[in-house]
């Protein structure tokens, strides 16, 4: 593998030409596979979401799906929350019908007021209700001057 600092063309995230600057990039020169370090994946998308709900035209439709998936939402989740049917949100993300602009407006809104869903782990659902008896959760948050309020501890 060689490997360089280069711009790359960042087609992973679905959305068209968004291009990383001075990231490493290694090729192999026998094979011509690519590999890419992209630092703080998270950041990024963070980042991007963040480009995407500021600019002044309405979104377009690699914009909706990107939107929906830094949120981790399947269409469904996005339909219930957007108050219209999996259909709709399809027509949407493949461009067959556009985005209205409240709807535009409220999916931009979802993304600046809504934390991306971190765990996907299907696992706490099975043990939730297995234990009847209703309790208030004990919380406990500190601040951070950078990043605001941060859970430190839960108590069930």
């Amino acid at each position: 593998m060689t490997v360089r600092r280069e711009n790359y063309r960042y087609d992973a995230c679905g959305l068209p030409n968004v291009t990383l600057q001075k990231v490493e990039v290694g090729r192999c020169p026998k094979c011509g596979e690519t590999e890419v370090a992209i630092p703080s994946l998270e950041g990024l998308h963070r980042s991007l979401a963040q480009a995407i709900i500021r600019k002044p035209s309405r979104l377009v439709p690699a914009e909706i799906r990107f939107l929906r998936k830094y949120l981790g939402w399947s269409g469904a989740d996005f339909a219930a929350r957007m108050g219209t049917a999996a259909e709709t949100v399809s027509r949407w993300e493949t461009g067959a019908a556009p985005m209205g602009p409240t709807a535009d407006r409220l999916l931009r809104l979802m993304v600046a007021t809504t934390a991306p869903k971190g765990d996907y782990s299907l696992d706490v659902l099975a043990t939730i209700g297995r234990d009847l008896t209703p309790r208030p959760m004990r919380l406990s948050f500190a601040t951070d001057r950078r990043a605001g309020w941060r859970l430190e501890t839960v108590a069930a």
